[in-house]
């Protein structure tokens, strides 16, 4: 290892960082006595102070007046890099609030580790963008240049599941194949790999634009916002009858990267010309209110957390809990609820995988081992559709949350 190099898994969801020691893999503490690091920003408007990780999530919760910011690794190749915004005395693009966090991330190592790193081993998604090449390689742009802004010399870069596959000891078996199913915040990751002594051969690595930021649009969407007035009606103010609540703002509302851009004055005019001409005027009084009080964060940590819980075994029901918008308002959900509102995405992964087998001129039967990666691979109906796919495989859970840093702990004692 070059004692300078490490590690990062910049995550939509969570980030981490590791290094190999002693020829094991060593995740350094981010955060007091945790491995990971929510990838979240608050700017607190109160103190002039930038929070990142679990403070910046408990800044949001705890109702602190400021600006949140979460799922940056999907702002990566988008326009939205280059707009730049005011905020706590400072004019910043995306490219600066995503090196703000790469660099805590570099200076928490290096205080960690009581030593320097000047280049990172960084993970990355197979396809950022999938089916547009050019906003991939945009992307992969952006976050070269997020890392130098970081303060980082240099930066290489490995994919995702061929990192998860080396931390998996698919080097120690020789001539199997064997198919990584990254499922993470924002992408879906599928690499197929063959063990040649020593290394590893990936025969096929493909990608989509999945994860489970979408898991979370999608219940919302279904479950939350027609509390908020989705799908139901409003007054034709230019003649008679009625038209149906337009979708877009409730897509936005539902989808992490966009919340931050939801509380423009524009925004909340034209929410309140949807309550005066609106059939069910108290569904978009609380619609005014998630503006007014910028609650569409909290909305969405209140979906996952529901989205959690339901997905637990021995739970066939659970509540997202809204009472941040009025006390005792709750959307109930059932296991079919969840697998309904997942199914396309579950149906889309599967398809990607099989795309994979045919890059690479194999079937199904020839993969001995499917190994899932990424919190997101833990939902049920994920791995229900992936076996009722692969019968014949061994089906393998590594450590949902770790397994990419620790083979990119384990790849950066030999780069460079």
């Amino acid at each position: 290892m070059t004692s300078n190099t490490l590690g990062i898994d910049f995550g939509t969801s969570n980030s981490a960082a590791g290094v190999l020691v002693n020829d094991k893999p060593y995740l350094i503490e981010i955060e007091q006595g945790k491995q990971t690091l929510p990838t979240s920003i608050f700017f607190d408007f109160e103190t002039q102070k930038t929070l990142i990780g679990s403070s910046a999530n408990s800044a949001l919760i705890r109702g602190e007046e400021g600006r949140f910011m979460r799922a940056l690794k999907s702002v990566l190749g988008t326009s939205l890099m280059h707009e730049k915004r005011r905020i706590i005395g400072q004019t910043l693009s995306f490219y600066d609030i995503i090196a703000m966090f790469l660099k805590q991330l570099k200076t928490r190592a290096e205080e960690t580790c009581y030593q320097e790193f000047d280049y990172a081993l960084s993970g990355r998604p197979v396809l950022f963008h999938s089916n547009d090449a050019t906003k991939d390689a945009q992307a992969l742009a952006d976050l070269t240049k997020c890392y130098e802004l970081a303060g980082f010399k240099g930066v290489d870069f490995l994919y995702e599941p061929e990192a998860a596959a080396i931390a998996n000891g698919a080097l120690e078996t020789d001539d199997s194949i064997g198919l990584i199913i990254d499922i993470g915040g924002g992408t879906s990751d599928f690499s197929l790999f063959k063990t040649k002594g020593q290394t590893i051969e990936i025969i096929a690595s493909h990608g989509v634009r999945i994860g489970g930021t979408n898991f979370d649009k999608s219940i919302s969407i279904d479950h939350v916002m027609p509390l908020l007035g989705k799908g139901t009606e409003i007054k034709n103010q230019f003649g008679s009858g009625t038209l149906t609540a337009p979708n877009a703002i409730f897509n936005d509302l539902a989808t992490w990267e966009k919340i931050p851009f939801m509380y423009s004055q524009d925004t909340r005019n034209s929410v309140a010309q949807m309550h005066r001409m609106a059939v069910e005027k108290p569904l978009f009084a609380r619609l005014e209110s998630v503006l007014e009080h910028e609650l569409a964060h909290e909305i969405a940590f209140a979906v996952e957390t529901g989205k959690i819980q339901i997905n637990k075994a021995e739970q066939d029901s659970a509540k997202i809990d809204l009472s941040i918008i009025e006390p005792d308002l709750m959307a109930a959900i059932t296991r079919n609820h969840l697998n309904a509102s997942l199914s396309e995405h579950a149906h889309q992964i599967k398809e990607c995988a099989l795309e994979t087998l045919k890059m690479a001129d194999c079937t199904v039967d020839d993969v001995h081992t499917v190994i899932f990666v990424g919190g997101s691979s833990l939902m049920s109906i994920i791995g229900d559709t992936i076996k009722v796919a692969f019968p014949q495989a061994k089906h393998q859970y590594s450590d949902a949350f770790t397994a990419i840093v620790d083979g990119l702990a384990i790849a950066a004692a030999s780069s460079r």
